[in-house]
């Protein structure tokens, strides 16, 4: 069983920048991939970036590939998502959500959801 909390999400100007984080509570945090998905208004929720339980390797959509940047702490079981060069278009909630499996994108190949956290840019 594993238990997310995001935080760090606020309103931000274009081309401004946010650090999400999403702290973990597992027995072992580091057998799990993480994955951040983010849901617009009126849109499915899409995955944005998937990185391995050792954090060795991460997976980018590429509508921000080069902009944001994920990264894990095993020793505190948290994740982070820095989003520099932020655009109107990444406005959304922001979710992490762990999986056993590296390279899943899809919705319902992560069990383990937090509860999300809100990005708004403003143009």
């Amino acid at each position: 069983q594993v238990q997310l909390v995001e935080s760090g999400g606020g309103l931000v100007p274009t081309g401004g920048s946010l650090r999400l984080s999403c702290a973990a509570s597992a027995r072992t945090f580091d057998d799990y991939a993480v994955g951040w998905f983010r849901q617009a208004p009126g849109k499915k929720r899409e995955f944005v970036v998937g990185i391995t339980g050792s954090g060795g390797s991460a997976q980018y959509t590429d509508s921000v590939r080069g902009r944001f940047t994920m990264s894990r702490d095993n020793a505190k079981d948290i994740v982070y998502l820095q989003m520099n060069s932020l655009k109107p278009e990444d406005t959304a909630v922001y979710y992490c959500a762990a999986s056993r499996y590296y390279g899943a994108s899809r919705e319902n190949d992560y069990p383990f959801w937090g509860q999300g956290t809100q990005v708004t840019v403003s143009s």
